[in-house]
């Protein structure tokens, strides 16, 4: 299952064909999901409209949000 989770496969379905509820696959796996955090930081980057670097269009390196 961890297999599936790496490979990119929404939570929902593993637990769905493993017989669990997400709560409980993320539960028991969430500590074998490996290298994912830098692509959901660029996917919510991508929603919110930040650069790469975490700041919003247009703030200079001495403004805070």
């Amino acid at each position: 299952m961890s297999l599936a989770l790496n490979a990119g496969v929404p939570a929902t379905e593993v637990a769905r064909r493993a017989g669990h509820s997400a709560v409980v696959l993320l539960k028991i796996y969430a500590h074998c999901i490996d290298g994912q955090a830098d692509i959901a930081n660029k996917r919510i980057g991508d929603a919110l409209g930040t650069d790469d670097d975490g700041k919003g269009e247009g703030q200079d390196d001495d403004q805070q949000a």
